[in-house]
């Protein structure tokens, strides 16, 4: 039995201290009310207990004085600079205004404008024991002043690193979008929580425009029937798909869990995100239940081992639950066959998944969604705006075709919060489908993006980006000592070598190889201790360390390709 059906429907005339009942002959009216005087006495503790009464009249004293001092909440709050130190009501009191405006205009000159600027350092870098003597990390018992808050601020912009700036390319999130940023600066200040219409009626619509425009484009059915939400980040998008995805197979398993149950496996590409063996490990299915298939020399998932794969937990008498297919992987970028996996999802009744939080943005491009071609056929799918399209961290969706699996898989309808009898449609009342409580509004930074820029900025947005990594990618072609991984790479990532002119006239044995190991590395500390440039490198399988370069940043120009290219180079002539 859930735990919402031990409790009783919740009607507006009951209370929490005496229930309402119309056998007994108790009403409201004779329940007596708890006034301010008779919660203090109620509270008040004993006189021996000499300490908690010094705290009580102390708490007391302060509670009162804020109350007076706040003449009906009226931003007129007055108080002494020594009360500033002590005790500050959480509220923009109009005080405060001068503050807030300095701090502010700190964040953009430093932050949004001159963080930004190519002349300036990605990142100033400091040790961790040199970081915390140059940095006051401290809590104290008193406050600080608004001037040593300020100089913190300053403080904190410098020692931090840039991902706005043009050079910072080591991750798949870059860039500062202005729009992006004004939305949530305003989802910020007004500091909604997106479950309930009735706190956040803006937004609920909003999501539910957005996330049926999404659906539209990735191609479900009628016009984008279905159903999504925005979550915190792709791995957790990806548990949402797990999550549905065992609730189809096993509606049971929401009220018995997984005990006694049929061992249900996950399918997955060796290349993909590795969240998708961490939710499955957080939702009780076991590492061994998630099983990594092979990929091909471009990286992507080989059908022919995952049809094995499938067949071989059926001789075991294991159930397969689902694909999660990639379209765009972190290190190579590649698309897997989503055709080919739904082909295959259909003939074994497994749920199909596409985590395309990368590569999604392609979807905007009719030049480069082909990519994706298949995804339409998905159940589910992830799609994070805050990777390709560039809108501010964090921005995560989790879209599926299925109408009520949200709800049905995770909802507790809990009565504090989801009663059914308010004044207005409670179909709107989006938080019982979504496994947090609070969730911010990470819709509006999207589409007041969107709204800017329109779906054709958007496209053009994800055109030039693809662009820049085509330039990129025929520069290393022929410039010596660069070999790519991958000739022809299918997203913005590009996976190359630099051979360092000390080992271009070495055989290709051991040695070589475990020099070339270490160059990546070596070029990774220098660029970051001079602030230079952020490019990531990893090892894959069998092969040495390599540079992945990632763009998503469309201000990039081709100039800025060849910048990087001369800086590893400059950075490796000595290795």
């Amino acid at each position: 039995m859930l735990a919402s059906e031990n409790f009783p429907t919740h009607h507006f005339k009951e209370s929490i201290f005496k229930p309402y009942s119309t056998t007994s002959g108790d009403d409201l009216a004779s329940v007596t009310p708890l006034t301010a005087t008779a919660a203090l006495v109620a509270s008040t503790p004993s006189p021996a207990d000499s300490t908690s009464a010094v705290a009580f009249e102390q708490a007391s004293k302060m509670l009162a004085t804020a109350a007076n001092n706040n003449n009906n909440n009226n931003n007129n709050i007055t108080s002494t600079k020594d009360d500033l130190s002590s005790f500050v009501a959480s509220h923009p009191a109009a005080e405060f205004e001068g503050f807030i405006r300095a701090c502010v205009d700190e964040i953009i000159k430093l932050a949004v404008f001159q963080g930004t600027n190519r002349s300036s350092k990605v990142v100033e870098w400091h040790e961790p024991a040199e970081l915390r003597q140059l940095f006051d990390f401290q809590l104290r018992e008193q406050g600080e002043s608004q001037d040593k808050l300020r100089e913190l601020l300053r403080e904190t912009i410098r020692f931090s690193v840039k991902t706005g700036h043009p050079y910072f390319i080591n991750q798949l999130y870059s860039g500062v979008d202005p729009y992006a940023l004004v939305g949530q600066w305003l989802t910020d200040a007004l500091n909604p929580s997106v479950y309930t219409y009735e706190v956040a009626p803006l937004f609920t619509l909003m999501e539910e425009q957005v996330l049926a425009e999404m659906r539209r484009i990735v191609g479900f059915p009628n016009g984008g029937q279905g159903d999504g939400i925005f979550c915190p980040g792709g791995s957790i998008a990806n548990g949402y798909a797990i999550s549905c995805a065992r609730y189809r197979h096993s509606p049971e398993s929401k009220k018995n869990g997984l005990f006694n149950a049929k061992p249900l496996i996950i399918f997955t590409s060796e290349d993909a995100h590795y969240s998708v063996e961490k939710l499955a490990m957080f939702m009780g299915f076991g590492s061994e239940h998630v099983r990594k298939i092979a990929t091909n020399e471009v990286g992507k998932m080989r059908l022919s081992d995952l049809e094995e794969q499938v067949k071989q937990c059926l001789e075991n008498g294991w159930q397969p639950l689902m694909v999660s297919a990639t379209a765009g992987t972190t290190v190579l970028g590649a698309f897997d066959d989503l055709a080919g996996i739904s082909e295959l999802c259909k003939k074994y009744n497994m749920w199909m998944h596409v985590d395309a939080a990368w590569g999604g943005g392609a979807l905007m491009s009719k030049k480069y969604r082909h990519l994706l071609s298949g995804i339409e056929r998905a159940d589910s799918v992830t799609w994070n705006p805050h990777k390709l399209l560039a809108a501010s961290q964090q921005c995560s969706t989790f879209l599926t075709r299925h109408q009520q699996v949200l709800a049905q898989c995770h909802s507790t309808n809990a009565t504090y919060l989801f009663q059914k009898d308010k004044f207005y449609d409670t179909s709107f009342d989006t938080g019982d489908k979504h496994i947090q409580c609070g969730r911010r509004a990470d819709v509006f930074k999207f589409w007041f993006m969107w709204k800017a820029k329109g779906t054709q900025g958007l496209e053009a947005h994800v055109e030039k980006v693809f662009r820049m990594a085509e330039f990129f990618t025929a520069k290393v072609r022929e410039r010596p000592g660069f070999e790519l991984v991958l000739e022809s790479p299918e997203c913005t990532n590009i996976s190359f070598w630099y051979v360092p002119p000390g080992l271009r006239e070495m055989e290709r044995n051991r040695e070589f190889y475990d020099r070339l190991h270490k160059v990546a590395p070596k070029v990774k500390e220098g660029m970051i201790k001079k602030g230079s440039m952020m490019i990531t490198y990893q090892p894959l399988r069998q092969l040495p360390n390599f540079f992945r370069l990632v763009l998503q940043n469309s201000c990039l120009e081709e100039s800025d390709m060849v910048y990087f290219l001369d800086e590893i180079e400059s950075l490796a002539q000595n290795l």
